[in-house]
Parts: C-alpha cells; sequence; structure tokens
C-alpha cells in the first residue's frame, strides 16, 4: 500500500484516557470507503507507540479492518511564519531590551559612585612654605557642584531603574509563554505527518473508524474541595484534578477518564503447561516460524562474483575526491569495474602493477592471486535449520515491520527478514514527551499509583475538557462525591495545652478517594488547605483542621513516692493526673483527650492504672496509637466545663531501682 493509493479521511480526537503515566487516545474518522478499500487516516501525533494502535469499526454493516499500519511523512514547507518561532524570536528581542536596560542602569550607577567619590585634595605644601588658609568658597562651590550632578543622576536613575523592572518582567511573560507554549504546533520548515494506513473489508459505500493508540508524556493527580455547614452530619466533596500533558497535540473538546493503573503493565495470562506421562503428547503450538526458501544461497552468486568494490586511488593518498572511471570501460563513471579479461597474467604480490586499461581488483593482504581462470569465491552457506523450531519473540512476528537484510549484512542475515532497527527521531519525541513526569507536584498532591495501593479505579470527567500540549498543570473537574462528616476535637495535654478540630470522612461509596490537597471551605468560607488521606470504599479517617481557641484544657500532675513490702524492698510511684476541660463554643461538642501510660517488658516491674480511660484498639497506618496509649472521649455541652481524674502506679524492686533516676517519665 503507498500513500498515493490510499484515500485519506480527516479524524478528531474524540476520547483520552490518562493513566498514572501516559495516555491512551481515540479518534474517529468517518468517509467514503474507495472500491479497493485502502484508506489513510491523518491526524496521529508524532510521539505514539506504534505497536499500540488499534482500528475497529463502529458500522453495524460487517466491516472489518484486515490490516493497519502506520507511516510516518515528512516534507518541506514555504509557509511565512511559524507561531513557535515568532514567539522565540519576541523572547530574543526582550532578552536583548533587557541586557539593554540593565547595562544602562549599572553605567548610571556609575556615574553615580564617580561623583559621590570627588573629594578636594590640597596642593602639596612645600618646606618652608608658611600655613595657608583653607579656600572655604572653593569647598562649598564643590559640594554644590555634587549636589546638584547627583541629583540629576539620581533622577535619571530612577528613570532607567523603572524601565529595567518593566523590561525584565516583560522577559520573564514571554519566557514563560515561550515555556508554556504547545508542542502542537508544526515547524515552519518542515511538516510531519503521522498517519494510519488501513484495508478495509466492507461493502458500504460509507464506514466510521475508532481508532486506539498510547501517547507518553501526560500525568494527573487529584485534587478536592470540601464544603460542609457546622452542624450538619454529611458534606459534599468536590474531586477534581490536575491534568498536564506533553504529547505533541492539543486535546480540546475530549471525553476524559483518569486511571490509577499503569499503561505499561503487561497483563497477559501465562501459560500453564501440563506435563503429561506416556508416549501420546499433545502437538506443540505454533510459533510462527518458517524455514528460509530453498536456494537462498544462491541469491547473491553474481554479488559475489563480482569481488569486492575497489578502493579508489585518491582514497588511499588522503582522503581526496574520488575521479571517475574513464570511458574506456563504458557504463557510467560510478558504475563497478568488469572482471578481469581472459588471459590476464597474473599479479605477483608486492610486485609493481604494470598500467593497463582496467584497473585491478582490490585484494586482501596474503590473498593468493586471481587469474581468468580462478572461479569466484563461494557465498557463505547458511547455518543448517535447527531441529526444531524457534520461538520467535514478539518483534520478530510483527511483519510488518521487518526489513529485509541486504548483501550487505553477513552472510547468516542476507535474504532474511528482522526487525527494523529503532527510529532515532521518534525516540526523541518520546523522550521530550516524558519530560513532563518531572513536573513539580503541586502541594499536598501525591501521585495515584502511590496513593491507589493495590486497587485500580477510574474517574470520569464531568464534561468534555480542553489541556493543550504545554506540559503545565490544568485543572479538571470530576464528580461530586457524598461524603459523611463528623466533627471532634482532639487534645494531647501532656505535650500541649491545646486542643485540634478534625473532621471524620466516612466514605460510603464504591470508589475509592485518593489521597490529594483539599479545600476546606466552612459556611461559606475559606479555613484552610489540608491534605487529604486516601479512602477506600467504607473506610472513615480523621481531617485535621487546626487549632480550636474555643476549648481550653489544663492539666495538673502530682507524683508521690512510698515504699512497700515486708522489707520495704518495692518502691511505688504514685502518678496523678488532672484534666480541666472548658468549651466556650455555642454548641455541642466531643473531645478526646490523648494520655500515656507507661509500658515495661520486665516481669518483676508492675504498672497498675486507676482510671477510666480505654485502651484504643490495635490499629496499623496513620491510626496507629504508641503503645501505652489511653483514651477519654466525652460530650460536652455549650459553655460546660468538666475535670477528669486518673493516674498510674508503677511498683519497681529495690534491686532494680535507679539511684537518682527520673521516675516520673
Amino acid at each position: 500500500m503507498t500513500t498515493t493509493q490510499a484515500v485519506s479521511w480527516y479524524s478528531t480526537l474524540d476520547a483520552v484516557t490518562v493513566y498514572a503515566q501516559g495516555a491512551l487516545c481515540r479518534r474517529r474518522a468517518r468517509g467514503t470507503v474507495p472500491p479497493d478499500g485502502r484508506v489513510r487516516v491523518t491526524g496521529l501525533p508524532r510521539a505514539l507507540d506504534p505497536g499500540s494502535l488499534r482500528v475497529r469499526a463502529l458500522t453495524p454493516d460487517g466491516t472489518r479492518v484486515t490490516e493497519a499500519r502506520i507511516e510516518i511523512q515528512a516534507e518541506p514547507t514555504e509557509t511565512a511564519a511559524d507561531p513557535a518561532d515568532a514567539l522565540r524570536h519576541e523572547t530574543e528581542r526582550l532578552h536583548d531590551a533587557y541586557r539593554a536596560a540593565e547595562e544602562r542602569r549599572d553605567r548610571q550607577r556609575g556615574l553615580i559612585d564617580e561623583v559621590s567619590a570627588l573629594r578636594p585634595t590640597p596642593p602639596a605644601k612645600k618646606r618652608d612654605e608658611p600655613h595657608r588658609r583653607t579656600p572655604v568658597d572653593a569647598w562649598l562651590a564643590l559640594a554644590d557642584f555634587t549636589e546638584e550632578r547627583l541629583t540629576a543622576l539620581h533622577t535619571r536613575l530612577t528613570t532607567l531603574e523603572r524601565e529595567y523592572r518593566e523590561a525584565e518582567h516583560r522577559y520573564e511573560t514571554a519566557v514563560d509563554r515561550l515555556e508554556r507554549a504547545s508542542t502542537a504546533t508544526p515547524s515552519a520548515h518542515l511538516r510531519t505527518e503521522v498517519s494510519a494506513l488501513l484495508t478495509l473489508d466492507t461493502q458500504a459505500t460509507e464506514a466510521e473508524l475508532e481508532l486506539e493508540y498510547g501517547v507518553p508524556g501526560a500525568v494527573w493527580v487529584p485534587a478536592y474541595r470540601l464544603s460542609y455547614r457546622q452542624g450538619d452530619g454529611g458534606g459534599r466533596l468536590l474531586m477534581r484534578a490536575s491534568v498536564a500533558q506533553r504529547t505533541g497535540e492539543d486535546w480540546t473538546g475530549v471525553r476524559l477518564s483518569l486511571a490509577t493503573a499503569d499503561l505499561r503493565r503487561r497483563t497477559d495470562l501465562p501459560t500453564l503447561r501440563s506435563l503429561r506421562i506416556g508416549r501420546r503428547q499433545p502437538p506443540p503450538a505454533p510459533s510462527g516460524w518458517r524455514e528460509p526458501p530453498t536456494g537462498l544461497t544462491d541469491l547473491f552468486t553474481g554479488y559475489e562474483a563480482a569481488g569486492p568494490r575497489p578502493t579508489p586511488p585518491a582514497e588511499a593518498v588522503g582522503g581526496a575526491a574520488p575521479t571517475p572511471a574513464p570511458a574506456a570501460y563504458g557504463g557510467p563513471p560510478t558504475a563497478p569495474p568488469p572482471p578481469p579479461f581472459a588471459g590476464a597474467a597474473p599479479t605477483r604480490p608486492g610486485a609493481p602493477r604494470a598500467r593497463s586499461a582496467a584497473p585491478a581488483m582490490a585484494m586482501p593482504p596474503g590473498a593468493p592471486p586471481l587469474s581468468a581462470f580462478t572461479p569466484p569465491p563461494p557465498a557463505p552457506a547458511l547455518p543448517p535449520p535447527p531441529s526444531t523450531p524457534p520461538h520467535p519473540t514478539t518483534p520478530e512476528l510483527d511483519y510488518t515491520s521487518l526489513v529485509l537484510s541486504g548483501p550487505q549484512e553477513p552472510g547468516d542475515r542476507r535474504g532474511r527478514l528482522f526487525p527494523a532497527t529503532a527510529d532515532p527521531v521518534a525516540d526523541e519525541y518520546r523522550r521530550r514527551a516524558e519530560a513532563v513526569t518531572a513536573l513539580p507536584l503541586p502541594g499536598h498532591a501525591v501521585r495515584p499509583r502511590e496513593s491507589a495501593g493495590s486497587f485500580d479505579h477510574c474517574f470520569d470527567a464531568a464534561a468534555r475538557a480542553d489541556i493543550p500540549s504545554d506540559g503545565t498543570w490544568h485543572t479538571v473537574t470530576l464528580t461530586t462525591v457524598p461524603v459523611g462528616l463528623r466533627t471532634e476535637y482532639l487534645t494531647a495535654p501532656s505535650a500541649e495545652p491545646a486542643v485540634y478540630a478534625t473532621l471524620l470522612l466516612s466514605n460510603a461509596t464504591a470508589q475509592a478517594l485518593l489521597a490529594g490537597p483539599v479545600e476546606v471551605t466552612v459556611d461559606d468560607d475559606h479555613l484552610l488547605t489540608a491534605a487529604l488521606p486516601t479512602l477506600a470504599p467504607g473506610a472513615v479517617r480523621r481531617l485535621g483542621l487546626g487549632p480550636a481557641e474555643d476549648i481550653k484544657v489544663v492539666r495538673r500532675t502530682t507524683l508521690r513516692e512510698s515504699t512497700t513490702g515486708l522489707r520495704n524492698n518495692v518502691t511505688v510511684l504514685d502518678h496523678r493526673v488532672h484534666v480541666e476541660l472548658a468549651n466556650r463554643f455555642p454548641r455541642p461538642v466531643t473531645v478526646e483527650i490523648h494520655e500515656r501510660v507507661p509500658v515495661t517488658t520486665d516481669p518483676d516491674i508492675r504498672i497498675e492504672e486507676h482510671a477510666d480511660w480505654i485502651t484504643p484498639p490495635e490499629a496499623t497506618g496513620p491510626d496507629h496509637h504508641a503503645p501505652g496509649t489511653r483514651l477519654w472521649r466525652l460530650d460536652l455541652p455549650p459553655g460546660a466545663t468538666t475535670a477528669l481524674d486518673g493516674g498510674y502506679e508503677i511498683r519497681i524492686p529495690a534491686g532494680k531501682a535507679l539511684t537518682g533516676g527520673n521516675r516520673r517519665s
């Protein structure tokens, strides 16, 4: 199939699914099917992965796609100007203006320094000369001149400083526009077009196709906005996403989906082979390998008979340009020389050659001379086929990308099909696209693969979105999630006499909420931006909102040391804890007080608790409590004050007590 034989169809980008890294794009194309069914769909990006192309027919009339492959065309253009080049030239012009303004400002500062350094210098006094009076008028005249000159210079410096700041601002703005410019703009001098060459099997006159392909250079992170009113048991969580892409094509009006999965992860299932005992075995699965055709060794016999290509004398001297062969040889100047004619005398190695009408063939050092009766060297034989057919790899089974090896290849590769070498230009496009993965993340943002854990989810945008290929973050709205909310207050008075407000978020949906920044709005007033933890379906997590000034806490402790036992051989450390809480809010609040009790692994040391606090259940992850944590939970009415008392005793045998040690911690 060639591009001149195929009918061109224009395609539009319809949907994009952004994964943790990379994206899967879907284009749609519609047109009239030619009689031969050959179609060329244009508009594909340069950085696409050729092995990811998938095409299917959308019309329910039995249309099938029997062949699909990628073709890249590049041709010079004669356009007058390129927006990217114009922006680059404008940036260079503003850079020159910025440097010129900086030089004018620095030169003005130098003039001010020179004038400020003017000082009156009296002439040198001779030995017998009497003391001279100081000319005050001259001093005052110099001071007036310096003041007048500095006033004018500083006025001019103020103007130059303003011009310098304006030039700097214009230059930085142009640099920012250049960095944010879309990479989908084609070059003004070379137009590169990536197309999909398709062959359709259909009886219809028109068909609609969907092309799917993968591209690198796209990332996303989740973001949220939480709105609720005090006293309500629920809230509204708006899920958003920050998306950045540098794939080489602008996503305009596309149906956007965001997935936490890895696009490059293999999803094929392993083949489990069974082991059977006996003579009857299942036939081996076909591997797709075929033996080389017979007579492949004779394909290059004529090429070998011509002998090696002679080395031009000019190249042996020092790299001069080769001269064309004389016209007496016949044929064009670039034609290879004919083989030696019959009756030519053999040449002896090392002997001077006689001048003749035809140059002698180049011989390797130490090789025997060739004569008219010397047969041509035989072509190297191909290795015998293996006893069992080999199993080709995936690139070797991609028959559309195989290339026939020419005569310059080694003997075991001549005339055979091998995978094509990598395209360095396409690799450079993909390397530039993947540079977006190093983009700095927004505050409190977490990459999807780090927060998703062992599950994968896909989120659909609420409406079609526009994401230009500029490598910067763009915010899109995904969906609204109803969440359960309960306000609680935490305090650890042993560490800090402060009470902190928290929100208990419960995810009652079947979709996970990934970790990311959340803007909290209470009663239509923005409160703060916090970090939302990952919320699995049905999970409950705590979100901190900062200190609560309307709840006061005071903690007092007392220690009484005594001895007990038959011989007073046990030291008893009696710790008493007294906590007071005051609620200044006009509504009831729930407060959780955290305390710590010492823990020990020595069976001889006993710790006895005297309080009505509770021991939190064992948990892992962010909800994990330190060993020895104890909790008080209570509800405080508006304006109420309460007191909590607790304590513990530490009983230490006399042989294990530390003399002068600190037993209070």
